[in-house]
């Protein structure tokens, strides 16, 4: 499933961020050449940002995909949300940063992990079998948030992130 999580120091409102929703969501399923109902897009405003030492308006985000990634497609994909960025945002697109990870598909039982934010791991394991992947979130130092929705106290970050792989086995 494509992802572009994005984040932005402009406020938004529900009416722009519906049709910026819509917009991007096409624009990544086209360029990928994967179908519109396996992409998400996840948009977070008024983020306290700053880049090249000024707090103007800006975005940061993160595309994952599983295959249909590479410098050809990577360049379509930013110039494309950058210039969606730029009409319903006003935000330029010399101040819009976007890494790409390409998660190959693959038919090893050993899980991964996907990103890594302030206070959550995220960790998938593709299962070829069944033409899915699970997903583990993890709250570091506290809870685990297993697929099967059960959850566990942790007394410290490694051990959680342990039995988060282990829960996926």
């Amino acid at each position: 499933m494509p992802t572009l999580n994005l984040f932005t120091n402009v406020p938004v409102d529900s009416v722009v961020t519906s049709d910026f929703l819509k917009d991007a969501s096409k624009a990544v399923a086209k360029i990928i050449g994967k179908p519109e109902s396996y992409v998400m897009i996840v948009l977070n405003g008024a983020v306290p940002v700053t880049f090249a030492g000024t707090e103007e308006p800006a975005a940061y985000g993160e595309l994952i995909s599983i295959g249909g990634l590479g410098p050809s497609v990577n360049g379509k994909l930013s110039s494309a949300i950058a210039e969606i960025l730029q009409t319903k945002f006003s935000i330029d697109s010399s101040r819009v940063y976007i890494k790409f990870y390409d998660v190959e598909k693959h038919d090893s039982s050993a899980p991964s992990c996907v990103s890594w934010t302030a206070d959550r791991l995220h960790c998938y394991r593709w299962k070829p079998n069944q033409n899915m992947i699970t997903i583990c979130l993890l709250d570091v130092g506290s809870t685990l948030l297993s697929p099967s929705g059960t959850e566990k106290n942790q007394d410290s970050t490694r051990r959680a992130v342990k039995l988060c792989l282990k829960s996926q086995m």
